[in-house]
């Protein structure tokens, strides 16, 4: 089984039995939505369906542990995890997954295991499959909401780069809105994705006070 065609129908399926007897309904349907989602925007944004839809399926693959089991699975894959990321337990499925599934079914490409992995903490320089699953993560049809509803339209009608930044964006002001911890790397993320500043040199007499705010 762990030789099998990863990109077969069976393999697809099997896995897709699989992942229904291990999240709950919701969950199920959610995963299905963001396989559909990744296919769509890989078709879009010229990435290989196969790999997204295949990743956009398993990347919840491990969402059915509560707090101490997936802290229990990440020493099962042997995850080596700072104090921080074991204080985070809800943030850890996309790593155990990712070296679960590399151990179980080692055809799966690194491309398809990285998307799993960087789907909940981002990660810098992503590729577009990853961020393609981070996306599809959010909008998939069974979320909700205004800002849902107009990131989703936005969808072929602007760079990958530019979705992926406005969808972590989003994730970022919901974690600070829900007085979530914030993960330490969140910053430097983000900030690998900025253009490089021009220096701002000051002409003599030159007012420096920004505008807009004392």
């Amino acid at each position: 089984m762990g030789d099998a065609n990863p990109f077969s129908e069976e393999f697809f399926e099997a896995r897709r039995a699989e992942l229904e007897g291990r999240v709950g309904p919701r969950r199920f349907q959610h995963s299905l939505g963001v396989a559909d989602t990744a296919a769509a925007l890989a078709r879009v944004y010229g990435a290989d369906e196969r790999e997204a839809r295949l990743a956009g399926l398993l990347h919840d693959w491990d969402k059915g542990y509560d707090d101490p089991g997936i802290l229990a699975r990440a020493d099962e894959v042997g995850l080596t995890l700072s104090d921080e990321l074991r204080s985070m337990p809800r943030v850890l499925h996309g790593l155990t997954a990712a070296a679960a599934l590399r151990r179980d079914f080692p055809a799966l490409p690194e491309t398809v295991l990285a998307a799993v992995e960087r789907h909940t903490l981002g990660e810098v320089a992503m590729g577009d499959l990853d961020m393609i699953v981070y996306i599809a993560d959010a909008l998939e049809p069974g979320r909700t909401g205004k800002t849902v509803e107009k990131l989703r339209k936005q969808m072929g009608k602007v760079p990958l780069r530019e979705l992926f930044l406005e969808v972590y964006a989003y994730w970022v002001r919901l974690i600070m809105e829900r007085r979530h911890p914030m993960y330490s790397r969140t910053t430097e993320i983000w900030n690998s994705y900025m253009p490089e500043q021009e220096v701002f040199r000051t002409m003599p007499g030159a007012d420096t006070m920004p505008y807009g705010r004392p």
